[in-house]
């Protein structure tokens, strides 16, 4: 499918309210016909994803260390994984102490979901992707890991206001560029 056609069927899923906020842009090089060129989502005139540039105003991860560190990632715990930790322990590690443990085994695991799902980006086809969100459902592309399909999924209009408002504690794990759409989304309801 040409860019001028993915383009007009993306912008035509968009929200009503980010119509003129979010915008898809792709810099094709004349003499290259087979390659896609550069391809980034804009918002407000302002480059936020683009595929191989890891020097947006999104904070990048390098390592495991830098996200458990981040005071912005909250990372909640449940019950269950806390009595997990209690079983695994066999009950001689403090309450308080369960917590942290837990708090610190589920970083760690979130840490490399995010670096995994970043490196997936870098060397991601933005038309290879677009073209699979529009043949996916949104449930899927919300649910994927691919940072993406959440992108597109988030800023569609299929993506009711309920559903949006309801979504807070599942992006917290996501990485930041998701979130910051969530956030975009979320403030246009």
């Amino acid at each position: 499918m040409s860019w001028s056609k993915l383009k007009q069927q993306l912008e035509g899923f968009l929200s009503p309210a980010l119509k003129e906020k979010v915008e898809y842009r792709a810099q094709g090089y004349r003499y290259l016909a087979d390659k896609p060129g550069i391809c980034y989502i804009m918002v407000d005139n302002k480059n936020v994803l683009n595929m191989s540039d890891k020097a947006s105003f999104i904070r990048w991860y390098q390592t495991e260390l830098e996200i458990k560190n981040d005071p912005d990632i909250q990372i909640p715990v449940t019950h269950d994984e806390i009595e997990a930790v209690r079983k695994a322990s066999k009950g001689t590690v403090p309450e308080d102490r369960l917590i942290v443990i837990a708090r610190s085994r589920k970083s760690s695991e979130h840490a490399k979901e995010l670096l995994s799902a970043q490196a997936s980006l870098s060397k991601s086809n933005f038309v290879v992707v677009a073209n699979q969100f529009l043949s996916t459902s949104i449930e899927e592309s919300i649910e994927s890991k691919d940072i993406v399909l959440n992108v597109l999924a988030l800023v569609d209009r299929r993506m009711g206001k309920k559903r949006i408002v309801n979504m807070s504690e599942q992006m917290k794990l996501k990485h930041p560029i998701v979130q910051y759409f969530y956030e975009l989304r979320r403030n246009t309801l």
